[in-house]
């Protein structure tokens, strides 16, 4: 289905950052409910596994998948665990002390550490030529408004709560696009996103049941309740937005300009997640800095949209 899909890669980029703003309040949501935030990010998983296996057995997409995840199992293993385990872990644990306006703007950061990470992966071509100045200049009109609705919200909480919220969602920033670039490269269109998420799902799991192990032994079991908001979670995040977002990233690949408008189009998180969190926790209504944080963000998509074509 997707393939035949006419929308451009920057729209299903746009649209996928509205599935994945749900991950973000949501995990607040269970955070401010008591939920640890070791089965949040360890229940998504086991859920898009078994959602994803369905999906890709009914296409009949799944013994493609093995064979190629068998012929290069240590790259998947690696590079699974750092952009679907490292990335979605450390994003939890923030939200366990950060609101989820906090977590998805730092989180933002990876619109420009796509950009960095690009030369690290690819050693024969020049950096020139990966890093595009114009994608980088509009990149940062973007993180210009992130900082605005940063200083907005961030009169609200305590500067330990700004330091824990933030510095995990750096690095989840940074092995979010290694991981899906790096896998990128592995598979290589052999194949199609919806086989591409669910190997890396697949290749992720061992990471999660030891982070399980883990949350057995130091936190007890999670509660329905839980279990049932990771689901909601999977599906909308890790399922629709994921297989959308790879899909975008794997059409506009070898194009570093456009490979770059795309990962910027997960800005529209910030918003979504400003305004769900206004509706379902009762927050305030954005100040003068947000509206102009807001504003630069959707410039710097336009600009994005506009340089890409």
């Amino acid at each position: 289905m997707l393939q035949r899909m006419k929308l451009s890669p920057l729209a299903l980029g746009l649209i996928s950052s509205v599935f994945f703003a749900s991950t973000f309040v949501v995990n607040r949501l269970v955070a401010v409910e008591g939920g640890h935030w070791l089965w949040s990010a360890a229940f998504r998983y086991y859920w898009m596994a078994v959602i994803l296996l369905v999906i890709v057995a009914l296409r009949k997409e799944l013994k493609p998948l093995l064979i190629a995840m068998k012929k290069d199992w240590a790259q998947w293993l690696v590079w699974s665990t750092v952009g679907f385990g490292l990335f979605y872990s450390f994003l939890c644990y923030a939200a366990a002390y950060g609101p989820s306006w906090l977590v998805a703007g730092t989180f933002e950061i990876t619109i420009v550490a796509g950009m960095l990470v690009a030369p690290l992966l690819d050693r024969k071509q020049s950096i020139k030529t990966l890093i595009s100045k114009d994608a980088m200049l509009f990149s940062a009109v973007i993180l210009a408004g992130i900082v605005f609705m940063q200083y907005s919200q961030a009169q609200r909480v305590t500067p330990y709560m700004l330091i824990i919220g933030i510095v995990p969602v750096i690095l989840a920033a940074f092995f979010y696009p290694l991981g899906n670039r790096a896998m990128m490269r592995v598979t290589s269109n052999t194949l199609n996103a919806y086989q591409r998420t669910l190997g890396m799902t697949l290749a992720s799991l061992p990471f999660w049941i030891i982070l399980s192990v883990i949350g057995v032994n130091q936190v007890g079991l999670p509660s329905s309740g839980q279990v049932v908001q990771t689901s909601i979670v999977a599906f909308f995040a890790g399922v629709v937005a994921t297989v959308l977002f790879f899909t975008a990233t794997d059409r506009v690949k070898n194009n570093p300009r456009q490979l770059a408008a795309v990962e910027a189009s997960q800005a529209v998180e910030v918003v979504v997640a400003l305004f769900a969190e206004m509706i379902l926790l009762k927050t305030g209504l954005p100040d003068v800095f947000a509206l102009i944080g807001i504003s630069l963000v959707m410039v710097g998509i336009l600009l994005h949209s506009k340089h890409s074509k």
